[in-house]
């Protein structure tokens, strides 16, 4: 009788030359055995290596001289993402160090792919190799001592419920059969998602990625960044069907673009980044990706969680999140204070509308909005409370319109504050002179009727304040990302919200308090992030708060909480004889 184990030994394919192995790795620009690993257990039959080796073999010996598309579509960014994740310190080509949460919107897909990889036939019983995930601390995050006198809003919300909260994702559709392929993640405005999407062009040296984003602007911007990232070679115009390349090309054009062109682009991009994905959930353009089935597509968003459902109906699988409050607490990005400034205007009466045609998010209509807040007293009040509480502090003030914001500007001027007016309107030449001025230091305010709330970044950008109110969680949290990117001498984002300071969480009108779901409000101090010790404070923190939550039972816990600091003037009537009691 034969011996089980010979038997087994000799049915096992053998492992390939290492001189086969190496012709493989200069075919495919990419090794199959990384440093210091054995070759018997990587490359061992039933395993990804082994697969995309194989499948690079045969195509070697039917006289290939490039990857094939189908070969690129199924194992090029499979065996990048493994080969840059199995580095200590994962970074890209120039030597720039991925952060944790980056590193586990990489992983997350990697895990994705292995597991459709080594499962032969659509079976899953093959055992998936370990992915190394993000657990060391973040690079270059200092030890962070806390003020007495000034601790963190305490925490008042339960982790492992909003955790499962955010895992709740809705089925993928039975007709959409590409949605396995689809995924995204969630980073907060300066957490550095491009930094993240670059680790999917690092992870692809022999497929084509494909970079999409929403505006033009941000086009030259993405090409700035693979530039200076070292990518710069593999930069390449758009590609059409019957044009290919297998040198890892990197293209970056506008969703508008692609639905143009949607059925007649190169099957060159086997990934496709979807920046701002929630600008990717119109009719057209999400029509357009379900029907390209061979990418891999990943979209990325600072503002996910609060669409999350309408994100996850067109692309399913979330491979990370990184919001607002993690960034800010881990010291990633700015710490965030706010002023309530009041009185907020009356706009419970406005009219709110779609954001974009088609969308479920709603605002104030800008019309309304406008006839109401563009009066020159209320204009030059809000010059002076900037020249009086923030002095020469840079910052972005958001305006209800193009005339509201060339006259708010004027207001600013007049008392000798270094403003300027910017809008869609504004030639483009003018408004990149006018942008390279405010990172000169020659204009310290910008004022905008809602143009500079996504796609522009500026770490000198201090103070943000929200003179049009809005009704929408979204738009919100754009415009508080222009002032969360931490540069040398910037203490923390500082958030000007025009609203009464007992103004509860469920008012139409959305505040920081209500983006972070706080229980209370204390005039000028940190409401999420860590509070560095030897940083000058340029604003005055007030002693009292004020309960902001509209939970009843979360505003008694307050009550009980915080009895002797609560500012009892701003509380109603029947609240009053209560803390009285």
């Amino acid at each position: 009788m034969a011996d089980p184990t010979q038997v087994a030994t000799q049915a096992a394919p053998a492992i390939p030359s290492d001189d086969a192995i190496a012709r493989a790795a200069a075919f495919t620009r990419e090794p199959f055995v990384l440093e210091g690993e054995d070759a018997a257990t990587q490359l061992a039959p039933g395993t990804a290596r082994r697969g995309a080796l194989d499948a690079a073999l045969a195509e070697l010996e039917a006289g290939a001289k490039v990857p094939s598309v189908a070969w690129r579509q199924r194992w090029s960014l499979l065996l990048g993402l493994d080969r840059l994740l199995c580095q200590q310190e994962p970074k890209l080509a120039d030597g720039t160090v991925l952060n944790a949460h980056q590193v586990d919107a990489l992983s997350g897909t990697l895990t994705a792919l292995l597991a459709e990889a080594v499962a032969p036939n659509g079976s899953r019983g093959a055992a998936v190799p370990d992915v190394p995930l993000a657990s060391a601390g973040i690079p270059g995050e200092e030890e962070l001592d806390e003020e007495d006198d000034e601790p963190e809003e305490p925490q008042d919300w339960d982790d492992e419920t909003s955790a499962e909260e955010d895992d709740e994702q809705l089925p993928a559709a039975a007709e959409d059969p590409n949605a396995a392929k689809r995924f995204w993640f969630e980073h907060a405005t300066g957490a550095g998602k491009t930094v993240a999407a670059l680790g999917f062009v690092e992870g692809s040296r022999t497929g084509g990625t494909l970079i999409l984003t929403h505006r033009r602007n941000l086009v030259d911007q993405f090409l700035g960044e693979l530039r200076d990232r070292g990518y710069g070679k593999r930069i390449s115009p758009p590609l059409v069907r019957g044009q290919d390349r297998a040198d890892g090309l990197v293209t970056v054009e506008t969703y508008q673009w692609f639905v143009r062109n949607a059925g007649n682009v190169s099957d060159a991009y086997t990934i496709v980044i979807c920046d701002e994905a929630h600008t990717a959930l119109g009719e057209k353009t999400s029509a357009s990706i379900r029907n390209w089935h061979e990418p891999v597509f990943v979209g990325m968003t600072a503002t996910g969680a609060l669409i999350a459902r309408h994100v996850t109906d067109l692309f399913p699988t979330q491979t990370s999140r990184f919001d607002l409050a993690q960034a800010a607490r881990r010291g990633v990005i700015a710490p965030l204070r706010c002023v309530r400034i009041p009185p907020g205007v009356g706009v419970r009466s406005i009219a709110k509308v779609p954001l974009r045609r088609g969308e479920v998010d709603q605002d104030f209509d800008q019309e309304e909005l406008a006839a109401l807040l563009d009066q020159t007293p209320f204009n030059v009040a809000v010059a002076d409370l900037y020249k009086t509480r923030f002095k020469d502090l840079p910052g972005v003030v958001y305006s209800a319109g193009v005339k509201h914001a060339h006259n708010v500007a004027k207001a600013f001027k007049e008392l000798g504050i270094k403003a300027k007016a910017v809008s869609g309107e504004t030639p483009k030449r003018e408004l990149t002179r006018i942008l390279s001025a405010y990172e000169r230091g020659e204009v310290d305010v910008l004022v905008n009727a809602q143009l500079l709330a996504e796609g522009w970044n500026s770490p000198r950008a201090t103070v943000c304040m929200h003179l049009a109110p809005t009704a929408s969680k979204r738009v919100y949290q754009q415009r508080v990302g222009r002032v969360t990117r931490r540069t040398p001498g910037k203490e923390a984002g500082i958030i000007v919200d025009f609203v009464h300071p007992a103004t509860p969480n469920d008012d139409p009108v959305v505040t920081l308090h209500s983006l972070l779901d706080r229980d209370v409000y204390r005039g000028g101090a940190i409401v999420v992030g860590p509070v560095r010790r030897g940083r000058g404070r340029r604003l005055r923190v007030e002693r009292r708060v004020v309960p902001v939550t509209a939970d009843p039972q979360r505003r008694a816990q307050v009550f009980e909480r915080e009895l002797w600091r609560i500012a009892v003037e701003h509380l109603s009537w029947g609240e009053q004889q209560a803390w009285a009691m």
